[in-house]
């Protein structure tokens, strides 16, 4: 009796593990990848030195942008530039929103002002100011200076003086396509 039940453990065990020799890719759902979207500067190559023009020890001037490979889906772009190497954690430098899908970027020097001309917003940067401020980091090793350029679905619907944080809380769910753009600097 003993011998029928180790018999029958064994060949329960052979059919419910049987199955499991697939890969296990035949059974996951392929990835679906979202579409990326090219940034570019005409001051600086991706991975390059920002030059100082745009910094805080030059004319603090926001860089020329331009990017391709926006989907027909997106109903608008927002743009957000950080320093993930600020001492403080992530420092934002710029945010601008509700930027058509029909342009392909933003020239330099843009004002410091909330409302654009042709409808893009610029929201508060953690300097506690609208528009762009340039790579300021403490002296030492360099800093990246990452520039996100999301297609949205929506227009963010958002209060006269937002930030980072309500722009992202209205971008949640409504991504299409994302690309960024790294420089770095170093004082």
């Amino acid at each position: 009796m003993k011998t029928m039940l180790t018999v029958v453990a064994l060949l329960l065990l052979v059919s419910l593990t049987a199955g499991c020799t697939e890969d296990a890719g035949d059974r996951t759902p392929p990835l679906t990848t979202m579409p990326a979207l090219e940034v570019r500067s005409g001051a600086f190559a991706n991975g390059t030195s920002i030059p100082v023009r745009y910094t805080c020890d030059g004319e603090d001037i926001s860089p020329p942008l331009s990017w391709s490979g926006v989907p027909d889906s997106a109903e608008s772009l927002a743009l957000i530039m950080d320093d993930p190497d600020a001492p403080g954690g992530t420092f934002t430098h710029w945010v601008v929103y509700n930027i058509s899908p029909e342009e392909n970027g933003l020239a330099e020097g843009l004002p410091r002002e909330q409302q654009l001309p042709g409808g893009p917003r610029q929201g508060n940067s953690s300097f506690s100011t609208a528009g762009y401020g340039g790579p300021c980091p403490p002296r030492g090793a360099a800093h990246h200076y990452i520039f996100h350029l999301y297609a949205l679905n929506v227009s963010p619907d958002l209060p006269k003086t937002s930030d980072r944080p309500a722009l992202e809380a209205e971008m949640q769910g409504h991504i299409v396509a994302e690309g960024v753009l790294v420089g770095t600097y170093r004082r």
